[in-house]
């Protein structure tokens, strides 16, 4: 891939959940968590990987003939992808006669992306919107980031960073001239417990919470509610209260309800979702940490389906 390429997974248009007004959401591939309840889970992993869609799936068996590393086999139960072999390299997927098989992850230059989050430069200018580098981890990718972002604000787009925080400052520090905003997500505060869930402990992305602040770049603060990982009562206060005495900068501190809607991302990859058989927050539940939140951050909000009612707040 050349250097001046950013691998992605997705380009959502239309997005209004992910900065203020409608927004182009690109997703960049790549992240140094391994949350268990990750809910893009083919953003985790830098290189391109292969799913296959059973209920697209036709049985021609065109790609086992153009596979050149013979690494699919389909049998009664289904495809079978030897993925110590699968290279991502795409043949199968040129050769499904049905779509089936899908690569995840393409190489795409600043100016063709540019090109693409133009195109709705008229819904950013009604509305306030933008576009938004989500992962995954962008921040991965600084050195696409250094190209592509000078590109969106001299062409007058509202820039958003959705981040982890868990890169070296100094990889923040060189982009965010170009940035008017950054989605930063506190999952956990206890740093022991950051660790066993997410793989790191949470002190790099505390240090980047505050430096960010000290900075005065606007930020909404996300949290994941997460049931038996994030929903405890003392982790929402610790939270908040870390917000409060912090950064003075966040404009709003959003509250994510728990959603199971990776979970057949995670089968079409053949990895084990760990929250398999965990349902919905209910909507109650919901109100009731968002509650606890507001006690320490007055402009706390939740949203997310829920149980029983399929309420998005």
């Amino acid at each position: 891939m050349n250097r001046i390429e950013a691998r992605i997974f997705n380009i959502q248009k239309f997005s209004t959940e992910d900065g203020p007004g409608i927004r182009t959401t690109v997703f960049m591939k790549g992240c140094p968590l391994r949350c268990a309840w990750c809910h893009n889970p083919e953003g985790m992993h830098p290189e391109p990987e292969l799913m296959w869609y059973d209920v697209r799936c036709i049985a021609a068996r065109e790609c086992l003939d153009v596979c050149p590393v013979m690494a699919l086999e389909l049998g009664p139960q289904g495809m079978t992808i030897d993925r110590s072999r699968c290279d991502g390299c795409g043949k199968c997927a040129e050769a499904c006669p049905s779509a089936a098989l899908e690569v995840i992850g393409t190489g795409i230059s600043p100016e063709q992306l540019l090109q693409e989050i133009i195109k709705d430069l008229v819904f950013y200018q009604t509305s306030g919107g933008g576009v938004t580098f989500s992962g995954g981890e962008p921040v991965l990718q600084a050195g696409f980031l250094d190209a592509v972002l000078p590109m969106c604000k001299e062409a007058g787009i509202h820039v958003a960073l959705d981040s982890c925080g868990a890169l070296p400052w100094k990889t923040y520090l060189r982009l965010l001239g170009w940035v008017d905003l950054v989605l930063l997500d506190l999952k956990i505060m206890d740093p022991q417990r950051h660790k066993r869930v997410t793989g790191i402990d949470n002190r790099v992305i505390l240090d980047t919470a505050r430096s960010l602040a000290a900075e005065g770049i606007p930020m909404w603060i996300r949290t994941p509610v997460i049931p038996g990982y994030t929903q405890e009562p003392a982790n929402i206060q610790a939270i908040g209260e870390f917000i409060r005495q912090y950064l003075p900068t966040v404009e709003r501190w959003d509250l994510l309800a728990y959603t199971n809607l990776g979970r057949p991302k995670y089968h079409r990859l053949d990895r084990v979702y760990q929250l398999e058989n965990e349902p919905l927050l209910t909507a109650e539940e919901m109100e009731k940490t968002c509650q606890i939140a507001r006690s320490r951050v007055p402009n706390a909000s939740w949203s997310g389906a829920t149980r029983g009612t399929g309420k998005i707040n």
